[in-house]
């Protein structure tokens, strides 16, 4: 529980701080289709910090369960596979990489599916 909480909020720390370069860093230098491709980026990454700090907080109150935690490698790896993908991308990688960033989005779609499974096996 308490490794979900710290890696969503150093999670959402580098989110504001990417988010912050876009905004003021990558405006003059990338093409406006780029940039919005990396505010997608930075808005999953944080959304799934949230979401980490969410399952570090279920994990405490309810139980720290296989599912939870899988959950919890789910959305770290959804953020280095999406968003890392994006910013790689926006930083002029080939564009070959951005087939990686799908297999990051099924992997946030599994996370919440084992969220929910979770708490539908640990109701009140």
């Amino acid at each position: 529980a308490t490794t979900c909480i710290v890696l969503g909020a150093l999670l959402m720390l580098a989110g504001i701080v990417l988010g912050a370069f876009g905004a003021h860093g990558l405006e003059v230098r990338v093409t406006p289709r780029r940039l919005e491709s990396f505010r997608t980026g930075v808005l999953y990454q944080q959304l799934h910090a949230l979401g980490l700090l969410l399952v570090g907080l279920v994990a405490r109150t309810t139980a720290a369960t296989r599912a939870l935690r899988a959950a919890a490698g789910l959305m770290v790896a959804g953020v280095l596979l999406f968003s890392g993908a994006i910013y790689a991308l926006t930083a002029g990688a080939p564009r070959w990489l951005g087939m990686v960033a799908p297999a990051g989005g099924l992997c946030f779609m599994a996370a919440w599916l084992l969220v929910a499974l979770h708490a539908l096996r640990h109701r009140d």
